[in-house]
């Protein structure tokens, strides 16, 4: 049920205003859910000549029919007003209704005509600047702040200065259980959401911060890789079906290269070049962060490459790998995890993992060298993927073994 504004109009004196005549001035005061404004009528009156309880001027004098005639045409006015703002808005604020009645013209932004705007804008960029899986996550993120408005405040829009700390507060609850989001994807949509609310601090739309002093931590996630015994059974295994075979052999490639799913499915015969050390290497710039990664190509990765060059999809598009939509890949990536009897929940992600922690860090390639590889600005970003194994633990102690094997 829609909720209904909390609309009314209060004409009154303000007696701590006496002009210089001994008369106070007429002011009139329009509320709406909590928000006030005050306009001035431009006419005084005798203190003693103005009823409080009606709001009105007292008496048959010609001053005072003229006064009260006046009233009722500006209340009159201000009502007519405030139905049309009603009627072709689905914000209504009093500024909005005095504004109009004065003949102003200002046009007041709003969250979600903002933040379509935006996206409006990266899907320009698309396949640029931004990746199909940033564009798409801005859009679900803007379809759950319309829902969250529109099952909080009943409305469809909201003015950015409705924006508050509370709003923020109420929206991540909302997520949470409305929506059903875990707690890390739930702080992933409220800073979608913070980018939009920084473009309107920057145009001066906006004027407080309301995500100033709100802690938005992710919680630690143990995010699933391959171990050795689990990536050899995987290369082993040899499916009929041959798209099963297609998805097993692109998440093998993702797991000796580290590439994401975006960045393998647009890989091209350009992106692979001879390298100062005479061997090929693919270097990209990547999508997600437009990071250059260098990567040499291993054994494995050459001879998937081979397999592939001559597939008449990777040939129609001019790609390396027949890669398939993301969707249907994890889809089929978890039937491959339960052929193979692997317990984990196998996605396109999961390779990346399995490449920054089984493949390269717990075989000794400093950290610094993987970061390089997998396109990361920092070794920050690095260590969410980096993981040591009990082995690699093991195989580093040993030496210690002898040094300090000393009785006591």
């Amino acid at each position: 049920m829609e909720k209904r504004d909390t609309f009314s109009q209060l004409f009154f004196i303000k007696r701590n205003k006496p002009k210089s005549n001994g008369n106070v001035p007429i002011y009139l005061r329009i509320s709406i859910n909590r928000k006030v404004t005050e306009l001035s009528l431009h006419y005084d009156i005798k203190e003693n000549l103005w009823d409080k309880k009606s709001g009105r001027a007292i008496g048959n004098s010609k001053k005072s029919k003229e006064i009260n005639n006046y009233i009722m045409s500006v209340s009159s006015s201000i009502y007519e007003n405030y139905k049309y703002i009603r009627e072709t808005k689905q914000i209504v604020n009093p500024i909005d209704i005095k504004n109009r009645y004065l003949g102003i013209v200002e046009e007041r932004k709003s969250i979600i005509k903002i933040y379509q705007e935006h996206n409006d804008s990266i899907k320009q960029l698309e396949g640029i600047d931004y990746s199909p899986n940033t564009v798409q996550r801005y859009e679900t993120s803007l379809r759950h702040t319309k829902n969250f408005i529109l099952y909080k405040f009943q409305k469809t829009d909201l003015l950015l200065e409705d924006i508050n700390q509370k709003f923020i507060s109420d929206y991540e609850v909302f997520l949470k259980t409305e929506r059903r989001c875990s707690h890390n994807t739930t702080i992933k949509y409220l800073k979608n959401f913070k980018k939009i609310i920084r473009i309107a601090l920057a145009n001066n739309w906006l004027k407080i911060d309301p995500f100033l002093n709100y802690k938005m931590r992710l919680k630690k996630v143990d995010r699933p890789f391959l171990n050795d015994e689990e990536l050899e059974i995987l290369i082993k295994k040899k499916f009929h079906h041959k798209r099963i075979e297609q998805v097993k052999d692109c998440f093998i490639f993702s797991c000796f290269t580290g590439l994401a799913y975006y960045d393998l499915k647009e890989l091209k015969p350009k992106n692979i070049s001879i390298g100062e050390d005479g061997k090929l290497w693919i270097k990209i710039n990547r999508k997600k962060t437009n990071g250059e990664s260098h990567i040499p190509i291993l054994p494995i990765t050459a001879q998937l490459i081979e397999k592939y060059k001559n597939n008449p999809y990777c040939l129609d598009k001019g790609v390396l790998m027949p890669v398939i939509s993301n969707q249907r890949m994890n889809a089929y990536l978890k039937e491959i995890a339960d052929i193979c009897s692997i317990d984990k929940n196998l996605t396109s992600h999961t390779a990346r993992h399995t490449f920054a922690t089984t493949v390269t860090l717990n075989n000794d390639v400093p950290i610094e060298t993987v970061s390089k590889m997998l396109g990361h600005s920092s070794i920050k970003m690095t260590n969410i993927y980096a993981r040591l194994l009990d082995k690699k633990v093991s195989r580093d102690m040993n030496h210690l073994n002898d040094k300090y094997n000393i009785s006591i």
